[in-house]
């Protein structure tokens, strides 16, 4: 509706009674000049009728608010499925893939909630419980729906979504300390992602469907849930000796916190343009 034509239904509906024309001018602030022809659209939607008022003439009655909303909701619903049926046909097949920069934390996580939402097979989430908290309404609809949930969480989330793997091999202090952020991964049906990262409440981060970002992105999960897995086939002890002791393990871990320092070195923790 126009302002004019939500100013006089309002004032319809706050009346409960039939008005004329006048009257609705008065009451709603709408023009006397325009008010017939405003009238007249919201008769036309079907948003208010014309009544017979005896012999003061015309009167206007609103069409219930319950009943407006329920019509508008069935003619959004109706536009959506014919848009949904519609658009893929007429849609090119994609030339390029996309990247796009996310230099805000609020820009990442909306981000993230398309990713999410966009999930029809499977999904795959890592980070921290203060990044995937926003997105769990989503992706607790996505796993109702049939979609296979995996997540990886650093920290203590007490109202886990999917399959939830707590990561333990780090606490969430050394992996902060690590990468310099709370880095957030999001995947949808292997086919596109969310890569960021927040520090207090900058951030960086990106969207992609490349293929061969998106498959990153996905072993990463992948691999984090996999190795727990192996864990869980270790006495505790074996394997905390496993993994403070081990060579070969000691060698990739010996550039702890680089990845840290690499951020800071670009200026990533600030969230100012980076991605």
């Amino acid at each position: 509706m126009s302002g004019y034509e939500a100013k006089a239904y309002v004032a319809l509906v706050a009346a409960g009674t039939p008005l004329n024309g006048y009257e609705v001018a008065k009451r709603s602030g709408v023009p006397r000049s325009t008010v017939y022809e405003t009238l007249g659209k919201l008769v036309s939607r079907g948003a208010a009728y014309e009544v017979r008022l005896g012999e003061a003439g015309v009167g206007y009655i609103s069409l219930p608010p319950a009943s407006l909303l329920d019509r508008m909701r069935r003619e959004f619903d109706q536009s959506i499925t014919t848009l949904s049926e519609t658009l893929p046909e007429v849609a090119a097949p994609a030339e390029v893939r996309l990247i796009h920069n996310l230099a805000d934390r609020s820009s990442l996580l909306t981000r993230a909630e398309d990713v999410v939402a966009a999930a029809r097979r499977d999904l795959f989430l890592s980070g921290w419980p203060a990044e995937l908290e926003p997105l769990k309404p989503l992706a607790r609809r996505a796993q109702a729906e049939g979609v296979d949930v995996s997540t990886v969480v650093f920290g203590e989330d007490p109202d886990p979504v999917g399959h939830t793997t707590p990561h333990r091999f780090s606490s969430p202090q050394v992996a902060l300390e690590n990468l310099g952020c709370r880095l957030l991964v999001v995947v949808a049906d292997r086919r596109q992602a969310v890569i960021g990262g927040v520090v207090n409440e900058d951030a960086w981060g990106v969207y992609t469907d490349d293929p061969a970002v998106v498959l990153v992105a996905v072993e990463y999960v992948r691999h984090d849930i996999a190795m727990h897995l192996i864990v869980e086939r270790f006495a505790a002890d074996d394997f905390e000796s496993f993994w403070t002791s081990d060579p070969a393990l000691a060698r990739l871990r010996a550039d702890h916190g680089a990845a840290a320092t690499l951020l800071r070195k670009a200026g990533a923790p600030g969230g100012r343009g980076q991605g």
